[in-house]
């Protein structure tokens, strides 16, 4: 029997990679969602107790689909309905789903498999709007020599994450923002991938000036493949590492009934 020292001996000389973006007033996200704050609501001095400590705590306000985050199934409908035949008016009885809900996603830990395509293109950073390919993500795995595996979770980066600190230029309602295509989507699911992600807000080609007004690769997956997709990832230290295959570990938070959790996922090689 394996022994909790000689586990823990495996992951001796192991490299973590935090993929979460920070969180804080102003950072760019989806016009669809709440924004988030963050005040404080006690400061140190506004109470000292008899000791001389004293204590300070905040109030958050966020949308579940700000910053770095996982779309539960309830998250899309389509013609009145969720995923596997669910009706949506009736699942969202009470503000909240009984049905399909992120509290329904447990812990991550898989197999993890970076596609590089900005990389693979030899950019950097891959154009605004340009639309990620099934052929984009196929040459993308080919140069980091892997196959996709069932169960996995495929981030695909597009190099938009080095944009995080410009809110205009990462939202891209103007010029666009690259992302796979529904075409592309398919492959990724044929292949296998149970869970998808990207650095960018949403997970799809946004064409100049639409905006989040149709977002089709969403539909596919989460409605009609039941694929739960990450966005906002930070992609950068992994993708300048040359790092293609690793162990993938995230969680939501239990929001009960909620379309939506941040997550700060991790990757282990």
């Amino acid at each position: 029997m394996t022994t909790t020292k000689e586990r823990l001996r495996l992951l001796e000389g192991a490299r973590v990679y935090d993929l979460g973006q920070p969180m804080e007033n102003g950072m760019p996200q989806s016009p669809n969602h709440p924004a988030f704050r963050l005040a404080l609501t006690r400061r140190h001095g506004d109470m000292v107790r008899a000791d001389g400590s004293s204590a300070a705590a905040e109030i958050i306000v966020t949308g579940g689909h700000v910053g770095t985050h996982i779309d539960a199934l309830a998250h899309v409908s389509f013609q009145g309905q969720l995923h596997g035949g669910i009706d949506a008016a009736q699942a969202q009885t009470g503000g909240r789903f009984g049905q399909l809900g992120v509290d329904t996603i447990a812990p991550i830990a898989c197999r993890g498999v970076l596609l590089d395509v900005a990389a693979t293109k030899g950019r950097d950073v891959l154009d605004p709007g340009y639309a990620v390919t099934a052929a984009d993500l196929d040459a993308a795995a080919r140069r980091a020599g892997v196959r996709l595996q069932p169960g996995d979770a495929v981030l695909v980066r597009t190099g938009w994450g080095s944009l995080f600190g410009d809110r205009a230029a990462f939202v891209g309602h103007d010029a666009g923002v690259p992302g796979p295509n529904e075409e592309a989507a398919r492959w990724l699911v044929s292949g296998g991938a149970e869970i998808v992600g990207s650095d960018t807000i949403a997970f799809e080609e946004i064409p100049p000036g639409a905006g989040h007004s149709l977002l089709p690769v969403h539909r596919f997956l989460l409605f009609e493949r039941g694929v739960h997709i990450v966005e906002t990832l930070n992609l950068e230290e992994l993708g300048r590492a040359g790092v293609s295959e690793f162990l993938f570990f995230a969680s939501p938070l239990r929001i009960v009934g909620g379309t939506g959790s941040p997550i700060r996922p991790v990757a282990i090689v």
